[in-house]
């Protein structure tokens, strides 16, 4: 039994006409181009857009006519008001992206000649472009190789004459037209002369958005961040792995507190030089790092020196702080080499030891008392640092991201009453013990841990990753590293942040393994290897790696010079190879037929043009009854020539001579001019 036969509006339906067919293709190729802006775009943009193209789509279903341009106008000046309000300006990068969102949904309801159809195509072309100021990502690529392949189609759809190829068909010859730029796309992006820095971003752009360590810590500020499975850094060892317990990644020391934030002292002169006392070979690795917007670097501790960037002058000050001089707005890649357990600082005077004892006034009686507590029923610095960490391990302190609200005395609450808090909660409360102790300390942000991804051995640590710790200073030792959160939570420091606490969804109905052995981790570290190996690759194929490159390939001098030379070789090889095949197999055009379509344009221009169904019999029966405009001699020559090409194309004279046929069919239309 037929389906139509039940669902009435299925026996009145009618095959969609091929314009509807086109202009549908051509809103969804437009859908992929606006979706990548959309959830960067403010949000009446976002709705705006979406409104204005499901408005076209509502039209060409129903086959209603284009809206006014009375009415275009208007919405158009406003859209634009809009922007204004929005951004203050009408230039810039977010300003510019966002008016070619709106002018691209606008244009779709304006669309009246095959002129329009262009403009909507080329304004979508270099929309599409403009998706690497937001993601250089693997993704984005694909998404956009997918979105090249469906506007050429759709612009392919709309030449075709007569009759239209199937979708799939279409589908095909547009794939093959761009897998024929994929060649020389590559050779120019190997040999192409590059310039220092991102291609694709603008100055002063990539100051926002980001997500990093902050120069301030209040407790409660890391369990945002902890929460993002961005990508902060990622690690190549050229030595073997230390262990999980030594891979604390320093960025930031914060010594200054006014009761409830830790702030950085300004006080470490990054010209002065720390003291070190090396116990063991130095471990070395490379690090990518991601763009955070910030000026700080990520280095295991202990550097022994600030690692060389191309282009940028880094530092390292007296609390082995590594800095840059301009915010990090892409992505780098520094070699550096650590000292794990060398004594930093083993002998210090008073004077420089009291910045680090200074506590507020008026705040935490009760965290005050109990540090005078501990230091009477101990004798020495070490005693009193294990007994905070007991206290820590033996009372009912729990480890989570969404601990109670603390009011003004934020470190008495948490030791004597919530007992719940997150790494910066353990590490303020731990300094301030050891400060109301009388022991120089401080609190250590940045990352603990990482993850080795098995199929491509870097390790990759994430905004989950990010980790508050603490220093003290003993004397003949320096300053020591103490975690007092792996008292509480030592599978944090051991396994890393996703044990400690498991990823859920749905509310937390469900548990997402993404460690271990579990299918989901491995497809997660294939992933990763592949997006690092685009970063790596792709994204970082600075000039440096492109003259060493050259250089390889048996180069001494690589300049501008050198490198235009070879792209200009290469590059004529390369569409050499692609072209010949193509032109040796192209369809060689009839010259019978190019002079009988030749014979169709002049008649047409006296005014005796031929019609679509006519073919060259009847052509010549009408030229000779109607043709009133031609001299009688035009007219016996257009005849003549007419059956002589009809008798040559449809077999009745003999192909003997093909070039006396054709020296024929000239001499007849030069009697017909």
């Amino acid at each position: 039994m037929k389906l139509a036969s039940h669902l009435p509006f299925l026996r009145n339906a009618r095959p969609m006409s091929r314009e509807k067919a086109d202009t549908l293709l051509l809103l969804f190729a437009c859908s992929l181009v606006l979706m990548p802006h959309l959830p960067q775009a403010p949000a009446w943009v976002t709705a705006s857009c979406i409104l204005l193209l499901a408005w076209r789509c509502w039209l060409t279903f129903r086959g209603n006519r284009m809206p006014p341009r009375w009415l275009l106008m208007p919405v158009s000046a406003l859209a634009m008001c809009g922007v204004y309000a929005t951004f203050k300006t009408l230039i810039g990068r977010d300003a510019g992206v966002t008016m070619l969102l709106l002018l691209l949904a606008l244009k779709l309801l304006e669309m009246h000649a095959k002129r329009d159809l262009f403009v909507v195509i080329f304004l979508s072309f270099f929309l599409m472009l403009t998706n690497l100021f937001n993601s250089q990502s693997i993704g984005t690529a694909l998404l956009m190789v997918i979105t090249v392949i469906m506007m050429q189609t759709a612009q392919l759809s709309f030449q075709y004459t007569g009759m239209v190829p199937p979708l799939f068909q279409r589908l095909k010859l547009s794939a093959s037209i761009v897998a024929l730029a994929v060649p020389l796309t590559l050779v120019m992006f190997i040999l192409f002369p590059r310039i220092q820095g991102p291609l694709w971003g603008m100055p002063g752009e990539g100051q926002s958005g980001r997500t990093g360590l902050s120069e301030t810590m209040t407790p409660g500020n890391f369990a945002n961040l902890v929460q993002s499975d961005d990508v902060a850094f990622r690690v190549k060892f050229y030595d073997p792995v230390p262990a999980p317990k030594h891979l604390y990644w320093r960025a930031i020391v914060l010594g200054k507190y006014d009761g409830r934030t830790w702030k950085r002292r300004q006080n470490a002169r990054p010209t002065d030089t720390p003291q070190f006392q090396l116990r063991h070979q130095p471990v070395r690795y490379q690090v990518t790092l991601e763009p955070n917007s910030k000026r700080w670097l990520m280095l295991l501790e202990t550097p022994g020196a600030p690692p060389k960037i191309e282009g940028m002058s880094t530092t390292l000050n007296l609390e082995l702080e590594p800095s840059t001089d301009q915010p990090i707005t892409n992505r780098i890649r520094y070699d550096a080499q650590s000292y794990i357990g060398a004594r930093v600082f083993p002998d210090m005077s008073a004077e420089q030891l009291q910045q680090w004892l200074e506590l507020p006034y008026g705040f935490d009686s009760a965290t005050i008392s109990f540090a005078r507590q501990l230091r009477r029923s101990t004798t020495d610095d070490i005693q009193r640092i294990n007994a905070v960490l007991r206290y820590f391990r033996d009372e009912s302190f729990r480890y989570t991201l969404h601990p109670p609200a603390l009011g003004r005395n934020v470190t008495d609450e948490f030791l004597f009453a919530t007992r719940a808090g997150f790494c910066e909660h353990y590490s303020s409360a731990f300094v301030v013990l050891m400060r109301a102790m009388g022991i120089p300390a401080r609190v250590i942000n940045g990352y603990q841990g990482g993850e080795i991804n098995p199929v491509d051995g870097f390790m990759t640590l994430r905004q989950s990753d990010a980790h508050a710790w603490a220093e003290v200073w003993l004397p003949g030792q320096g300053w020591l590293r103490v975690d007092p959160t792996s008292a509480v939570a030592p599978e944090r420091v051991e396994r890393g942040m996703s044990v400690a606490m498991p990823r859920t969804m749905l509310g937390g109905l469900l548990t997402v393994d993404l460690n271990g052995n579990s299918w989901l981790a491995t497809l997660r570290y294939r992933w990763d290897a592949v997006a690092n190996g685009w970063n790596q690759w792709v994204l970082n194929y600075t000039p440096e790696k492109q003259k060493s490159f050259i250089k390889s390939l048996g180069f001494d001098e690589v300049d501008w010079r050198t490198l235009s030379i070879l792209l200009a070789i290469v590059g004529t090889i390369v569409l050499a190879v692609i072209a010949l095949p193509l032109l040796a197999n192209r369809q060689k055009s009839d010259p019978t037929r190019a002079l009988y379509l030749r014979f169709c344009q002049l008649m047409a221009n006296k005014g005796c043009g031929r019609a679509d169904h006519e073919g060259p019999r009847d052509y010549r029966m009408r030229i000779e009854r109607e043709a009133s405009s031609l001299p009688p001699e035009k007219k016996s020559a257009a005849a003549r020539f007419l059956a002589f090409y009809e008798a040559v194309q449809y077999g009745t004279v003999s192909d003997f001579s093909r070039s006396a046929n054709i020296a024929r069919l000239k001499s007849l239309l030069a009697e017909c001019r």
